[in-house]
Formats: C-alpha cells, structure tokens, sequence
C-alpha cells in the first residue's frame, strides 16, 4: 500500500509535520501501513489520536475523509443518501413534459447523478495521489449495530447501494479508528484492526511536542507549562488536560506575552487547560501555587 522501509521513516515524516511519536506508536503506525491493516487508537481525549491520522494525510498527500462519530450514527449516513430534493424536481420535470416512462424515469432517480457520497462511500472512490486516509474519530459514540456494520465494510473494503450494487475500493484506504475509550469497542472489530493505547506523553516527549507546535515559546516558558499541566494531571479531576490543551494555553500565554507563570497568570487563563467548573475551582485560592511551586520544584536546571 505504502512504501516505508523502516519505522524511522514514519517517525520522521509525522515529525515532518510537527507529530512527535514515540517508537512504540511509530511501529505500530508502520505496521499499520506496511500490512494495509486498520489502525486502533484507543487513549484519554486530548491525546493526540486524531491529529496522527491529519498527520499521516499530510505527510503522505493523500486526502483525509472524516467520519465523525456520534450517537445514532446508521449506516446510510455514513454511506450514502439519496437527494431526495433533485429528484423531487426531476419527477415534475418528467411530469411536465407529458408521458412518463416510468420505468427509465425510476433508473434515472436511483442513478449517481443523484446520489450524495458520505465519508464511507468516498473513501472506497479512486483519488488523485493514491488511496485516502479514512478517520473514524470517536467510534465509541456509536452503538454496536454500527459497529457490525464497520466490520463487514472494512472486512471487504467495500459496500452495497441496494439501487446501484456493490462498490469496492480499487485500493483499500488507510483506516485510522479512535475511541476515547467512553465504552468497549467489539472484540471482533478490535480484532480486524492493530491496537495501539495513546497515554499522556512523558515529560521529554510533550517538551518536544510544545516546541513543534508552538515553536516562538522559549524553553523557560514551554517547561513550565509542560511541569505544571503533569501535575495538574495527577491531580483529582473531572477531565485531566490533553497534550491539546498544553499546546492551546501555551500559545494563550505568548498571545498575552508572558515569559513565566504565575499564580495570577494561572487564575486567569485556566480556561485554556481545564473544561469542567468545578475542575477550576479546585485550583482556586492557593491551589495553583502550590502546584506551581511542586512544579518548578521538580525541574531540573534548563
């Protein structure tokens, strides 16, 4: 499907795009790649699944066709609909002009002229540059009729439209699932897929991720909001922040030129990092100093 001779390939074309991944990710995204497999990333919203797939379509200039998941999801909207309204028009066309064949005017309505293509039926379509990267972000929304349905499709890489037969992907596309892990996903569509867990980076890692991302930050600055955020992590929460919510208030805190945190920098910004209110009142008062100061306590000198 796609040519990588070694895992430092990957590494370095996600890199190419500012994705920083570790080797264990790297191997699997090559894995992944060289054996035409479906990818599975399970792990904590935030951290990072979703921008491995842009990542990959990038990097390789394929195009990214996105599902979205969500609850109630079926199969039509994720394959096809028809347009029910071009063809509403098209019967009082027919209509106007006198007789009606009916049987030639039915083929005609049913026909791809007005079919609306949805991400699945897309992704099986030949594209310009080679097969496209198909995310299906945040398939644990989705109930597990849906997920039957996934497996067939990406078993055979291919659908049926009941009006037009079956369609299949010259070549498969390469598939990116993500769950956020808020229920199980199926054993047997696990099963079709490799698995990889996204966790929180380690310090290093994210310090390196920032300065891809948010590369005007001095170092001073990105260490200390990376130190601060992994303790916040530790830290009895509704919803820990992400690697995305390192880099968005890192870039808050260089929209308000600041060069080091402060307690009231800290108070002031902290809808940047946290998303819950009650998760912000915990760091009230002296809360974010103390964690402030176990920090930079923690910090080795730069």
């Amino acid at each position: 499907m796609t040519t990588f001779t070694s895992i430092d390939d990957v590494q370095s074309l996600l890199d190419a795009q500012g994705y920083v991944c570790d080797r264990a990710l790297g191997t699997v995204v090559f894995l992944a790649l060289r054996l035409g497999r479906p990818l599975f990333l399970e792990g904590e919203a935030g951290t990072g699944k979703t921008e491995i797939a842009k990542a990959l379509a990038a990097g390789l200039g394929r195009r990214l066709i996105r599902l979205q998941c969500y609850e109630g999801l079926d199969a039509s909207s994720a394959v096809y609909e028809w347009n029910f309204a071009e063809q509403m028009i098209a019967i009082r066309a027919a209509e106007a002009e006198g007789a009606v064949d009916r049987k030639r005017l039915t083929k005609e309505l049913f026909s791809e002229q007005f079919l609306i293509e949805r991400p699945l039926l897309e992704a099986m379509r030949p594209q310009d540059g080679g097969p496209p990267v198909l995310l299906i972000d945040e398939l644990d929304r989705t109930d597990e009729p849906f997920e039957a349905f996934l497996l067939e499709a990406l078993s055979d890489f291919q659908v049926t439209i009941p009006e037009l037969g079956t369609i299949a992907a010259p070549e498969p596309p390469i598939v990116v699932l993500t769950s956020n892990r808020t229920r199980e996903v199926h054993d047997a569509l696990k099963r079709r897929c490799l698995y990889h867990w996204v966790d929180y980076p380690d310090f290093a890692r994210e310090i390196d991720i920032l300065q891809a991302r948010a590369p005007e930050a001095a170092q001073s600055l990105s260490r200390e909001v990376v130190a601060f955020v992994q303790k916040l992590r530790s830290e009895d929460l509704f919803k820990k922040p992400g690697v995305a919510e390192t880099i968005d208030w890192a870039k808050c805190l260089l929209a308000l030129d600041v060069i080091s945190l402060s307690p009231e920098v800290i108070a002031d910004t902290l809808g940047a990092i946290l998303k819950y209110q009650d998760d912000i009142a915990k760091l009230q008062g002296s809360e974010a100093k103390r964690l402030l100061d176990e920090a930079r306590a923690g910090l080795d000198p730069a």
